[in-house]
């Protein structure tokens, strides 16, 4: 185990909370420290209160000193991307648009729970606009990049998310997936995430692209990520589309491996354009499966369309979006959103109830699919991280985000649970994810899944040596 309080996991930083032999005053100090030296560079935080966090370390500390800890993560340097509210802090979602004064009364479902559990909220990371394409970047506080390679980008829309936990700022943090906004950073960032089944996590308020989004974690391991999920999908109540409790630990079976499961593996999803260097190292990282006992087979899941209807739910969400927000504060909003909806403020009543039409079929088409196959393997992402402060990577064959991320949308609209691990490196240097997919409500299923392919490839960290103020 590492004596640096900012490589370990949130499991190995509370084993040591409780064997005394770190406390949480040192792990913040550690983590403050740390986002000081190389958020300049980074840009993964939007705001950061030391005070607070110290504040929260101190008493989490003293907790800790009677053997009476508040909850499983308390103690725990934690951060919350910025479209998620946060009592007492702005949540200004990367727009200009927003009154910073608030005022600033409630938490966000997940970040009530993480409070309950004693996590230490160090800051709040940054997004694009409202969320709303694949990369991060915005007109209020600038191009997050990567930790593994600053001039590339992180991802979006969870991208100061992604770059903060990459680099050590704190070993847990929450974030959104509307489109792919938790698995697109992790792999470009090299990280764990995923994104539960809709409903899995209470979310509140709704958010504007409706019910293709979902709040998850996002972690450095497998582990973690499963012990983010048992104080995230506690109930509340300001979500009417929750699913009810199911009670469980997902530490339990964990590790129960993948003997005797039925995997398919798709390269292309039957369509996709994927750089030869990803088809390989993800095919290559599919096989492993049949190494861990599983029965792997090349299978695509046989669906077409999901671009088109995922546009006729994601643009008019944008629309809805602007139209919360007053004509005269429009010139300050990221150009590609006001575009965004503008495209889907064009859509007819018709066109959306056809589209919701669709996106049952297609529910109903993988439902179908994962009676004969436990879990679905594809590339998380068909290329790797590309120029920063760029939403496409090449405007000569790609529009919009959607263009370059057809691996993780079509999930969103079946509310499947989905992750991205990381199954290897570019020749640049640069990481590559895995998208496990499972069907609905197998969330457990697809984390052990993730763990048993972690067994085989730990999560590796960037070298943070290499970047500089």
């Amino acid at each position: 185990m590492s004596n640096d309080p900012c490589s370990l996991s949130a499991t190995e930083l509370v084993a040591l909370y409780r064997s005394r032999q770190l406390s949480p005053v040192e792990a913040t100090q550690a983590v403050l420290k740390r986002i000081d030296a190389l958020n300049p560079v980074l840009n993964a935080f939007c705001y950061v209160d030391p005070a607070f966090a110290l504040e929260s370390a101190r008493m989490s500390e003293a907790r800790w000193m009677k053997g009476e800890p508040r909850g499983l993560v308390d103690g725990v340097p934690t951060s919350i991307k910025d479209l998620l509210f946060t009592k007492g802090w702005p949540t200004l979602r990367g727009s200009k648009t927003i009154d910073p004064k608030g005022p600033w009364n409630d938490d966000a479902p997940a970040v009530a729970r993480l409070r309950e559990h004693g996590a230490v909220i160090v800051g709040k990371t940054t997004t694009p606009e409202f969320g709303w394409k694949g990369v991060c970047d915005n007109p209020l506080t600038g191009i997050t990049r990567n930790p593994w390679n600053p001039a590339k980008t992180t991802g979006g829309s969870s991208g100061g998310s992604a770059a903060a936990v990459a680099a050590g700022m704190g070993p847990l943090t929450i974030g959104t997936d509307g489109g792919g906004s938790i698995r697109i950073p992790c792999a470009f960032s090299g990280l764990f995430g995923i994104k539960p089944t809709f409903g899995r996590v209470p979310a509140w308020p709704l958010s504007p692209f409706g019910t293709v989004a979902h709040v998850g974690p996002m972690t450095r391991t497998v582990t973690d990520s499963a012990l983010m999920m048992n104080i995230l999908s506690q109930p509340d109540a300001r979500d009417w589309h929750q699913l009810p409790p199911d009670g469980r630990d997902y530490r339990i079976g964990l590790d129960d491996g993948v003997r005797g499961l039925r995997i398919a593996y798709s390269a292309t999803l039957g369509s996709a354009n994927v750089e030869p260097e990803i088809v390989e190292i993800v095919k290559q990282a599919a096989l492993r499966f049949a190494e861990l006992g599983a029965i792997v087979e090349e299978k695509d899941p046989g669906f077409t369309n999901a671009g088109e209807i995922f546009a006729k739910h994601w643009f008019p969400g944008a629309a809805l979006l602007l139209s919360t927000i007053p004509k005269e504060k429009h010139a300050l909003i990221d150009p590609g959103l006001v575009d965004t909806a503008r495209q889907g403020a064009a859509f007819s009543a018709m066109d959306l109830l056809s589209a919701a039409q669709q996106r049952g079929q297609l529910g109903v088409h993988m439902q179908l699919f994962h009676q004969q196959y436990d879990l679905l393997l594809t590339p998380t992402l068909p290329l790797a991280a590309f120029e920063a402060g760029r939403e496409v990577s090449d405007v000569l064959k790609e529009k919009r985000w959607t263009d370059w991320s057809p691996f993780s949308y079509p999930f969103n609209l079946t509310q499947q649970p989905a992750a991205s691990i990381p199954c290897g490196f570019t020749k640049s240097g640069l990481p590559v994810g895995l998208h496990i997919v499972g069907a609905r409500y197998a969330d457990a299923l697809v984390l052990r899944a993730a763990r048993a392919f972690e067994t085989l490839m730990p999560i590796a960290s960037p070298d943070l040596s290499k970047l500089k103020k």
